[in-house]
């Protein structure tokens, strides 16, 4: 691993749950529209795409033709070596079942893992209950998926660790801090500084990324960079690209990451060398 040692995983989120065409035109929601941006995006320097599907009306949800369609369509796309890290929660009151299929059934390398339940967004509650998560993490071992943990603040850190010591995870662990969403822990360095040591106590060897959401976006990717870390960028997270500019696309966050990147002396990772980092097969 010492040749990687300057290399950094950019992770693209293209569409998440939340905006919609009214919130920025930008934002991709078909199949068609996402396969082709996370295309773009490899080819700015992605090495992991996290797909999110819509339904017809451009809502959330975990419908799983939509997801086999995106998939499809960028696995078509035979230069891209891009890792696909499928969600399993593609929005809030869904049925456990919906969630599960479209990682059980076309099985990508990487499954996103919401290790506690939250009130999000302080509007309702997003649900990952420990029977869930305990059936949700022995799937990802059944197919051979390697989970993401995301966390949105230190207490789902622990959990994970409990879900390694009774065999529902399997170490090495690579999560995602997912910071600045109301209902979660703040977008600071302070905050991430204290995440990763969480981490590090609790699941030692562990690899990680970070976003910010909102204001502490760019504070967020800056600190983590700084602290060893892998970045996540795009417009599930943020659909401005600064304060009043609506982004253009998500390729534009991934180029800025990248250069952040290279002004740290640092590269971003291709796909075969996140391989390596994250232990896939």
């Amino acid at each position: 691993m010492s040749d990687l040692k300057n290399k950094r995983i950019i992770t693209v989120a293209t569409t998440g749950a939340w905006p919609t065409k009214e919130n920025t035109p930008n934002v991709p929601i078909e199949p068609a529209e996402i396969a082709e941006e996370v295309y773009n995006c490899w080819k700015e320097g992605a090495a992991v795409a996290h797909i999110h599907c819509r339904d017809d009306m451009g809502k959330a949800a975990m419908i799983f033709e939509k997801f086999e369609e995106t998939v499809g369509l960028i696995r078509a796309k035979k230069d891209c070596d891009i890792i696909l890290n499928i969600t399993t929660s593609g929005g809030v009151n869904l049925k456990e079942d919906d969630r599960i299929k479209p990682f059980y059934e076309l099985k990508p390398e990487m499954a996103s893992y919401d290790c506690g339940t939250m009130n999000w967004a302080n509007t309702t509650v997003f649900e990952n209950n420990p029977k869930f998560l305990e059936r949700l993490g022995t799937l990802t071992q059944e197919v051979g998926v390697k989970p993401e943990i995301e966390v949105f603040d230190p207490g789902m850190i622990y959990n994970a660790g409990y879900l390694v010591k009774n065999g529902f995870l399997k170490p090495p662990l690579h999560f995602q801090f997912c910071m600045g969403v109301p209902g979660g822990i703040k977008a600071s360095t302070k905050n991430l500084v204290f995440m990763k040591d969480v981490m590090d106590e609790v699941a030692p060897g562990s690899t990680w990324s970070a976003f910010g959401v909102g204001a502490g976006a760019m504070e967020t990717l800056y600190a983590a960079v700084a602290l060893g870390g892998n970045v996540r960028v795009g417009m599930e997270d943020n659909v401005l690209y600064k304060k009043g500019v609506i982004a253009e696309s998500n390729m534009v966050f991934v180029a800025r990451a990248k250069r952040i990147l290279e002004e740290f002396t640092l590269e971003a990772a291709t796909p075969a060398e996140a391989r390596q980092i994250l232990g896939l097969k």
